[in-house]
């Protein structure tokens, strides 16, 4: 066969690529539009409106859609409970007697497990995408891994929170001062699995809050309290009998999970990246 040729600019015929030139070329081209992806670049409003929303809704769905067995949350429950006993770090019943007799204190956990784990991180998501655009997609991706790998707990591993265990160990705040705050209490119960207890998400996004804030923010006094959001809701957590402290553990384990998907994927931790982007002027350097 003779040699295939295609017709240059001028007119006149020339050689075809071969085959490997062509892979080749089409590697490169992939090549190129994953380093493209992993440039950090400014985030757009609508577009991170929309996928916020649509991420939350689909968790929410697949989630709710894991089914409950009932039967072995309770056992698995039981069983987290009793390993805890035999290596005397049981004290989560503690915990949730002792804050429970002071009402004030704990009407006040059980309004604050509602709302800051919704309210918080929206917060720090809006001031990465004001304050640090250039980190913000890098960020936000630790936190929808960390949160997409927590289905894969809530469905191998379905765990009764400890305020639904049998035996009365431990007292269900929300039902108990009848407040509102808890989408597994009362009317609402049925909006909500009630037996996704591990791992923790509200761990696993305080921490990313805490973390987040703690690395960025220059005022101290922003990073002092960066530090203490995640250990105040571990310790509403424990007290509201929604978690055991191991479930706290879990949400940990997700959140390590989501940075490492991040740094394989930008090559750096998301607050190693550049605070700023290019813009209308890509010719110039990345701002720092």
């Amino acid at each position: 066969m003779g040699e295939t040729t295609v017709t240059t600019l001028d007119g006149r015929p020339g050689p075809a690529a071969s085959p490997a030139a062509e892979r080749t070329r089409a590697t490169r081209g992939a090549q190129g539009f994953l380093r493209r992806l992993r440039v950090p670049r400014r985030p757009r409003l609508w577009f991170e409106i929309l996928l916020i929303a649509v991420s939350y809704w689909t968790y929410s769905l697949i989630r709710n859609a894991v089914p409950e067995q009932k039967a072995k949350a309770l056992r698995n429950a039981d069983w987290i409970w009793s390993v805890e006993q035999h290596l005397g770090i049981a004290v989560e019943q503690s915990v949730n007697h002792g804050l429970n007799a002071v009402t004030w204190l704990i009407v006040g956990m059980n309004y604050y497990y509602a709302t800051l784990h919704f309210v918080i991180t929206l917060g720090v998501l809006v001031w990465l995408f004001r304050r640090h655009p250039g980190r913000y997609a890098a960020t936000r991706l630790v936190l929808f891994a960390t949160t997409a790998v927590a289905l894969v707990g809530y469905y191998f591993f379905p765990l009764a929170p400890p305020r639904l265990m049998t035996g009365g160990h431990f007292v269900d705040t929300v039902a108990v001062h009848h407040t509102w705050g808890s989408m597994a209490s009362g009317n609402l119960k049925n909006m909500s699995n009630q037996y996704a207890a591990m791992p923790s998400m509200h761990i696993g996004w305080s921490l990313w809050c805490g973390l987040t804030i703690f690395a960025l923010a220059s005022a101290p006094w922003a990073r002092i309290l960066g530090l203490l959001y995640p250990a105040a809701t571990l310790t509403v957590i424990v007290a509201t009998a929604n978690h055991f402290w191991l479930d706290a553990v879990g949400g940990m384990l997700c959140l390590a999970f989501g940075f490492l998907v991040a740094r394989l994927w930008y090559g750096a931790l998301p607050y190693a990246l550049p605070r700023l982007v290019e813009t209308r002027h890509p010719g110039l350097p990345i701002k720092a």
